[in-house]
This record gives structure tokens, C-alpha cells and sequence, in this order.
């Protein structure tokens, strides 16, 4: 089942509040600065003019299992489920990767 479901990603909503991070930790008793997701703070720099980077990106790290146990269960790997930006999609890739044209700054991962 999970090699066929996967998470979206829109890092053009995320706020970095590291809430998919501190689920992860609680859920799976990671130690602090460990976990199966990592937010990554991009910026801030002046591109051009009053246009600047600035960007937050949630990276699955290999310690991601994709909540086989919680997905088992029918519910949303914890990230998803407590990420307060609700940037984060878990479904079917085939589904996925159709909202992955929406526009850029997402990323997908199969889980």
C-alpha cells in the first residue's frame, strides 16, 4: 500500500511554524533535532528590487516511514495531520502528481 501513496508538499504555504517536526518527534519519541521530517529555513535575501527569498521547505529525512502504522489505520501521517498551513497532502501519487502541475515550489515524495 505505501509505495503507492505519497505526500505533496507546497512550500509557497509553508510557514515554518514546525509543527509537522514536533508531531513526528512526539509520535515515534525521536530526540531533538531528529525525525522523520526537517524544516528548512531558505533566505531571507533581496532578489530584485522589493522582491526578496524567503521560503520555508519540509524535508522527509530517510527516518520517514510514512506512518505505515497510522496509515494501516486509515488516517494521514501525523505531519500532514498537524500541519498548521495545511501545505501538506497525502493521497494516492497518481492523484498527487496531477496537483504537482498546479504550480511550483511543491515537492513529492512517495512514501
Amino acid at each position: 500500500m505505501t509505495d503507492t501513496y505519497g505526500i505533496l508538499i507546497d512550500y509557497h504555504w509553508c510557514t515554518g511554524c514546525h509543527s509537522c517536526e514536533i508531531a513526528c518527534q512526539m509520535e515515534f519519541g525521536f530526540a531533538i533535532g531528529q525525525g522523520g521530517i526537517k524544516v528548512f529555513e531558505i533566505g531571507p535575501w533581496q532578489i530584485e528590487g522589493d522582491t526578496w527569498q524567503f521560503d520555508f521547505a519540509p524535508v522527509l529525512t530517510d527516518q520517514c516511514d510514512g506512518c505505515a502504522n497510522r496509515a494501516l489505520a486509515g488516517k494521514q501521517p501525523t505531519c500532514v495531520h498537524h500541519c498548521q498551513a495545511r501545505c501538506m497532502t497525502y493521497g494516492p501519487l497518481s492523484e498527487l502528481a496531477i496537483a504537482l502541475a498546479d504550480h511550483r515550489k511543491q515537492q513529492l515524495y512517495s512514501l
